[in-house]
């Protein structure tokens, strides 16, 4: 199955998967569907690989796969989301996990830190506890050090060329969210994510508003119910990456994983080649970058 455990052997932090010709100025990043996990963590972890897998974005890389056939690079993390978040600040840690206590740079008070799901979690899905005690903070930095900068750096870079060849760059940060969300109320747990897929721009503060009009329109004409940043209007990486004032723009979108997965075993579902048909037409629409302001960057690229 896509996503199992021994799906990935360990080795590059990260992949790239280019096009055989750079020709858009679009970068595709996949950072939640790593599905190595390590033994070691595996064997720290008082979950089994199921609960630990609640926070992975199954599948998702490959959703999405259609990138490079459209002249687009394709990055994708290895590591699971439970293990590291690359889509967190690189020191956004919480103190409760660590077994001494933390650098003084280091970012304790975010709202995501205080829901135990810093740059290493301490929680998966519904709160649940990862490890049975407190681990070693040499350990959270040395996956800070090994994974997150690695993929950071590939990004970046992916982002720095796009720029340079088209005269500006969009990232569309890839993402995948469960079909329920919890709401505090004991009497009523969960209530269902009223939308297909959302859009998140930071309220249109990481891409030209061109951008999100030209895909809401593309997923609502493929029959999908489009929602634009409720409940998710980007994390770290899409306000990290997007420098408006350098034409760099981002866009984070969020499938529901009832669309192409039976939630309980992460197996996929009955839709999924329909999802995947539907994400690539997405791709072949928008990887020209037509919605890109201005037009220097096709002139750029010839």
């Amino acid at each position: 199955m896509q996503g199992s455990a021994s799906s990935e052997r360990r080795g590059a932090p990260c992949e790239t998967i280019e096009p055989a010709r750079l020709e858009s100025p679009l970068v595709f990043s996949s950072p939640h569907s790593g599905a190595f996990y390590p033994p070691e963590f595996l064997a720290a972890s008082r979950l089994e690989i199921r609960a630990l897998r609640s926070s992975e974005d199954v599948a998702v890389d490959d959703l999405f796969a259609a990138a490079p056939n459209h002249g687009a690079p394709l990055l994708r993390a290895k590591f699971p989301r439970a293990f590291l978040d690359v889509n967190r600040e690189s020191f956004e840690l919480d103190a409760k996990l660590f077994d001494q206590p933390l650098p003084a740079y280091a970012n304790t008070r975010s709202l995501r830190v205080a829901s135990g799901l810093g740059a290493i979690p301490r929680v998966v899905a519904e709160g649940q506890a990862i490890y049975p005690d407190r681990i070693s903070l040499a350990e959270g930095l040395d996956r800070i050090e090994k994974l997150y900068k690695p993929y950071h750096a590939a990004l970046e870079a992916l982002m720095t060329r796009a720029t340079q060849k088209f005269g500006g760059a969009v990232l569309v940060d890839c993402h995948s969210m469960p079909s329920r969300m919890p709401t505090g109320d004991a009497r009523r747990p969960y209530e269902p994510i009223a939308a297909d897929i959302v859009i998140g721009d930071r309220h249109g503060a990481s891409c030209d508003p061109a951008i999100s009009h030209r895909i809401h329109a593309i997923l609502s004409g493929l029959g999908y119910r489009v929602a634009r940043n409720k409940p998710y209007a980007g994390g770290f990486i899409t306000e990290n990456y997007a420098v408006r004032a350098r034409n760099r723009h981002a866009v984070q979108i969020e499938i529901n994983r009832a669309l192409y997965l039976d939630e309980k075993t992460l197996e996929r579902g009955p839709d999924y080649a329909r999802v995947k048909a539907d994400m690539s037409r997405l791709i072949a629409e928008i990887a020209p970058g037509r919605e890109m302001p201005g037009s220097h960057w096709r002139q750029a690229a010839e």
